[in-house]
């Protein structure tokens, strides 16, 4: 008998270490901690996956139709898709916004979001962060998050230690028509051949995690949020971003247009700016093939600032 309870003893000991070692794996698919932070009165939902002693801090913002979660924290099983998760492992702990009207944060009164208040909204969850921190943030946005975070940086730099652009969808430099539709939202349902269409390039991510993305997408964001007030993005002006700036744009993005990125690039006021492409990637390349790459060229971009 006591022999038997030493042996068990080892192998429960053994099957102890094992679980410790592995332990580190998992810990980053716990499900990420939700805050409410106040913009002007509003609840904003964001979302935090935190290290132990982080290298720095990085907040995320989502594209037009999707929000945070779906997007940046995507957990599907025998696969590393989550970029909050990627940070993670990397050093850094990240935060990601809900915009008005998307996942967990609802919309206003009026039913519509624009860009003046995107920008606020972003500014003023930096604003709580720094408080939080004691550290000015990295804004990583994607598609029209990356608009918003050029607009807020131009607007509101004080928290703001760099920014990075990419699936940049700026397609033309000319004026976009004053745009002042009012009324009751249309509010309208968002569908599967949405949730999958940016998926384009063959090979680079599984069916399985596809079909995962467009369930979590379809979830969070039953309806799509509405926008007015569009006219507002003619703010953009690259003279006047004076933090540092990585401009990450996928191969084959078909809403990521070189010749604009050139003509940004090169207007951008701060001389610490990297201009990098992701090589077989399209406008989903978060969640795709190159994700790696893309973890690797905004980390890279982070550290550089520090030497």
């Amino acid at each position: 008998m006591n022999k038997t309870i030493k042996t068990n003893s080892k192998v429960f000991r053994l099957l102890l270490l094992l679980a410790m070692a592995l332990l580190p794996a998992f810990a980053y698919s716990d499900a990420a901690l939700k805050h409410t932070v106040l913009s002007n009165g509003h609840p904003m939902a964001l979302w935090e996956k935190s290290v132990a002693e982080p290298k720095g801090h990085i907040v995320l913002h989502h594209g037009r139709t999707w929000s945070s979660l779906p997007d940046f924290d995507l957990q599907v099983p025998g696969e590393s898709l989550s970029l909050m998760d990627g940070f993670n492992k990397l050093g850094y702990s990240v935060w990601a916004l809900d915009a008005r009207g998307y996942g967990e944060t609802p919309r206003d009164a009026s039913g519509w979001h624009n860009p003046d208040k995107a920008a606020a909204d972003l500014a003023a969850v930096l604003s709580w962060l720094r408080e939080k921190t004691g550290h000015k943030l990295h804004v990583w946005g994607w598609s029209n998050g990356s608009l918003v975070a050029q607009l807020t940086a131009q607007r509101y730099p004080e928290n703001i230690q760099s920014i990075t652009l990419y699936g940049y969808p700026l397609r033309s430099r000319e004026a976009i028509p004053v745009d002042d539709t009012v009324g009751k939202a249309p509010a309208l349902p968002n569908t599967e051949k949405n949730a999958a269409s940016d998926f384009i390039v063959e090979g680079t991510i599984s069916k399985n995690a596809i079909d995962e993305y467009v369930r979590h997408a379809l979830a969070a964001d039953p309806v799509r949020a509405d926008w007015n007030n569009l006219h507002q993005w003619n703010q953009l002006d690259a003279g006047k971003v004076t933090v540092p700036v990585l401009l990450l744009q996928a191969e084959f993005d078909p809403l990521a247009k070189t010749p604009i990125h050139s003509l940004v690039f090169a207007e951008l006021a701060n001389a610490n700016k990297q201009w990098v492409v992701l090589a077989g990637g399209d406008h989903a390349a978060l969640l795709e093939t190159p994700r790696m790459r893309l973890i690797s060229a905004s980390i890279n971009f982070m550290e550089w600032l520090k030497k």
